[in-house]
């Protein structure tokens, strides 16, 4: 068992919160990150690179007790609901992120009417981590989830952008041909 503190860094000392008009006025391609997820898009990036986000306040843990985390890459803006996790030990920030995953918090959350976690109780979390020499090596699934993701997102854009334009006959497709369509003939 290992204190949370002696494994990873938080950068929550970077965070900038903007309210709704901000972030309206400053409508962008950068992810606006809140507690749970992606809340809006802006025009600038406060992080840039892996981090793990950890609910601060608000929604904070599941039902089962476990912590709402966020994995997390690019550019991006984070505000001051979700902890920003950077490792700082021999264990890679995915090894982190998986023993968060597994890790009952519901002890270390205080708030009758609006739940919180503070830095000083997630420092002193207790995390069960194997030695870091046995640990597998998960940078490889990572990359390729992440890799994954970005790709889904791509298409997803694309698809978005040509559908209308094929719905509204402005790319006409009835000419195109494809080898594919010749192996379910």
């Amino acid at each position: 068992m290992i204190p949370f503190g002696e494994l990873a860094e938080l950068e929550d000392s970077k965070r900038i919160p903007l309210n709704k008009q901000d972030r309206e006025n400053r409508k962008g391609p950068y992810p606006y990150y809140g507690a749970t997820s992606i809340m809006d898009f802006v025009d600038d990036y406060l992080f840039d690179g892996i981090r793990v986000l950890l609910g601060e306040d608000g929604s904070v843990m599941t039902d089962e007790g476990y912590p709402f985390l966020q994995y997390v890459w690019g550019k991006y803006w984070v505000n001051n609901h979700a902890h920003i996790i950077k490792a700082k030990s021999d264990y890679s920030l995915e090894a982190l992120y998986l023993a968060l995953r597994r890790t009952v918090i519901s002890h270390i959350v205080t708030g009758a009417v609006q739940m919180k976690i503070s830095q000083k109780n997630l420092n002193s979390l207790e995390l069960q981590m194997p030695n870091p020499t046995t640990i597998p090596d998960f940078g490889p699934i990572f990359a390729m989830y992440r890799h994954n993701a970005d790709e889904a997102k791509l298409l997803a854009e694309l698809r978005d952008i040509l559908l209308p334009k094929m719905m509204s006959d402005d790319i006409d497709v009835s000419k195109i041909s494809t080898h594919w369509e010749e192996d379910f003939e």
